[in-house]
């Protein structure tokens, strides 16, 4: 199945160094503590809750930490978290999508046009990008040992799985949004855990940029990303290895 295993490459590539930058343990437990607010403190009876401490089990996030923050999130003292999106160009026209969690909404757009602004970039209209960019459920899944992928790409396309790409060490499944959670539900009966799960919005059509000019757009894209309230930065580039190798 063709599908966005170079993407999805990229993003854990990605993941990885925003880890080594000490922000992805404070990304992940806001999506616990709004979880945990909007849905209880329940792990059992809140999916979402439980796709946020299952992402956060996977990016070795503490167990103290987690549970701080679903006892803090559903007690007196929860912080008024909200979320919002701003839709965006980066230079050279390329579009970027940034998903945000504040308490604090005139400084998170405060600081994103600052951002913008310092890079060159633009802030676009809600919904201009609605074209470009597709919500989808993507699971990255250590790959088993002894795995078969025949059977495995055949469980999951009956679970309403678009896209399975195996590489090396991992498999990544893509499927539509409202199919997201039969998927996981057939994962927890296959007793496949994923490292990391959650819906993300995939380009349709992607851009390539030369060197120079990819370190330019790469460099507002760093910055949105080391934003506190920023969660999540999507854009549409088409990344060659090589060029990946530039950015480390």
């Amino acid at each position: 199945m063709s599908g966005h295993s170079k993407w999805a490459t990229i993003k854990r590539k990605k993941g990885a160094l925003d880890a080594k930058r000490g922000k992805v343990f404070t990304k992940i437990l806001k999506e616990i503590s709004i979880a945990a607010r909007l849905g209880g403190g329940d792990i059992a009876a809140n999916p979402r809750l439980r796709l946020a401490v299952q992402n956060a089990k996977g990016a070795n996030v503490p167990k103290d930490n987690i549970e701080r923050a679903i006892k803090k999130a559903t007690g007196s003292e929860a912080d008024n978290y909200v979320e919002t999106t701003y839709e965006c160009y980066a230079p050279h026209g390329v579009p970027v999508f940034i998903e945000c969690t504040t308490d604090n909404l005139n400084r998170t757009v405060a600081n994103v046009r600052a951002l913008l602004n310092k890079y060159g970039g633009s802030l676009g209209t809600n919904g201009s990008l609605e074209f470009i960019f597709s919500r989808k459920g993507v699971f990255t899944i250590p790959l088993p040992l002894h795995f078969d992928e025949e059977s495995f790409t055949l469980e999951m396309i009956d679970a309403g799985a678009e896209d399975v790409e195996v590489s090396e060490e991992y498999v990544t499944v893509t499927c539509a949004m409202e199919d997201f959670g039969s998927v996981q539900k057939k994962l927890e009966e296959m007793r496949l855990e994923p490292e990391d799960a959650g819906l993300r919005r995939i380009p349709g059509l992607t851009k390539q940029l030369d060197d120079d000019a990819l370190k330019q757009v790469m460099k507002l894209i760093d910055a949105l990303e080391d934003d506190d309230d920023v969660q999540k930065v999507y854009h549409n580039l088409e990344i060659s290895e090589e060029q990946l190798e530039l950015m480390e």
